[in-house]
């Protein structure tokens, strides 16, 4: 058993919610899309303090597992394991291939590899608080402090105080219309779902056995029939496949009842969409977030990136234009999130 914290970093999405810059190809977490490095790395420098946290275990998909590694290489990280998908499961089949791969009283940080942690000082604060929960087998999951009514975002409602700053989850709930989401910005007890997870290996796989026992025995069939070569393990295919297709808040968070929720304000975004980048940039004197070679003329409260031709806009306002080496995307803001449908046009063009 490590007494440092292991990093699982989940590396399997091919997200395209900031298409034309992220594709199938290169999704969303292996793209530089807030600073120098991509979210991946950034993701993995966060837990990179050698007192604290143990080598990382990344779960990646076979189409990106050598961009995984050389990303990581680049930043001198070298992950203890890269086990690969067989195929998209969800992340309740993918975090518990990492808890087989480790030992039974591991502590797993679970991270999803392609979110925006801009104050991680209190990232790591909030995981030492938490800490003790996790040794003595709850499941705690860290809940953003809302600051808007966000609509986008699933939301957890904290009830009776565990022990300083640390509380009993409640319950789990959807994505909230805007009339709830202001309910719950005004109940103050109500926290965004960030997806970030600490928990021992034992505790959580003795939950999957408890209230999703056919992810469970699905992967201990393909770690059982794995291959293994250095760092990289390959699941068994056949095995994994089996494995229902669900998240970890649906198969286990939202059933058990030895779960806390840890709030935390650390400048967090999932970067789900344009606007949301959009959000967190730097903007200049008018609400401008450029970047790439722009040239923004009584322009205001836009997203324009190019990462290929010169980007020129002429009293332009409230829109995202984005553009790469193969497409551009305009769009008003607040209509990124159909970008799907800019996607699934284009599938049926063949593009």
């Amino acid at each position: 058993m490590s007494k440092r914290i292991v990093p699982v970093i989940l590396s399997g999405g091919s997200g395209t919610r900031l298409w034309p810059l992220s594709r199938l190809d290169r999704p969303k977490q292996l793209i530089a899309i807030a600073g120098e490095h991509s979210l991946l790395q950034e993701t993995a420098l966060r837990t990179r303090d050698p007192n604290m946290f143990d080598r990382p275990v990344v779960v990646a998909s076979a189409g990106h597992a050598e961009q995984v590694e050389l990303q990581l290489d680049d930043i001198g990280v070298s992950p203890a394991q890269l086990i690969i998908e067989p195929e998209p499961r969800n992340t309740a089949a993918a975090i518990a291939l990492a808890a087989l791969v480790l030992g039974p009283g591991d502590i797993l940080l679970v991270l999803p590899s392609d979110h925006v942690v801009k104050q991680p000082d209190a990232f790591r604060a909030a995981i030492e608080s938490a800490l003790p929960l996790a040794r003595d087998g709850m499941l705690v999951t860290f809940g953003i402090t809302p600051d808007r009514p966000e609509t986008g975002y699933g939301y957890i409602k904290r009830g009776a105080e565990l022990s300083p700053g640390l509380f009993q989850a409640e319950r789990f709930v959807e994505k909230p219309d805007s009339v709830t989401a202001q309910a719950y910005l005004s109940d103050g007890g109500y926290l965004w779902n960030a997806g970030i997870f600490l928990f021992s290996a034992d505790s959580f796989l003795d939950a999957l056995e408890l209230h999703a026992p056919e992810i469970l025995f699905a992967a201990r069939a393909s770690i059982a029939a794995q291959r293994a070569d250095g760092i990289y393990i390959w699941p068994d295919a056949r095995g994994f496949g089996r494995a229902p297709g669900l998240s970890i808040d649906h198969a286990v968070m939202e059933k058990s009842d030895r779960v806390a929720v840890a709030p935390v304000a650390m400048g967090w975004s999932d970067v789900g969409s344009w606007e949301a980048l959009h959000a967190i940039g730097e903007k200049d004197a008018s609400g401008n977030v450029l970047t790439g070679d722009v040239v923004a003329i009584d322009s205001r409260d836009c997203l324009i990136r190019s990462d290929g031709p010169v980007i020129v806009t002429l009293g332009a306002q409230d829109l995202i234009v984005v553009a790469t080496e193969r497409a551009v995307l305009i769009a008003p803001r607040g209509e990124s999130q159909r970008v799907k449908e800019a996607i699934d046009a284009l599938q049926k063009r063949g593009k």
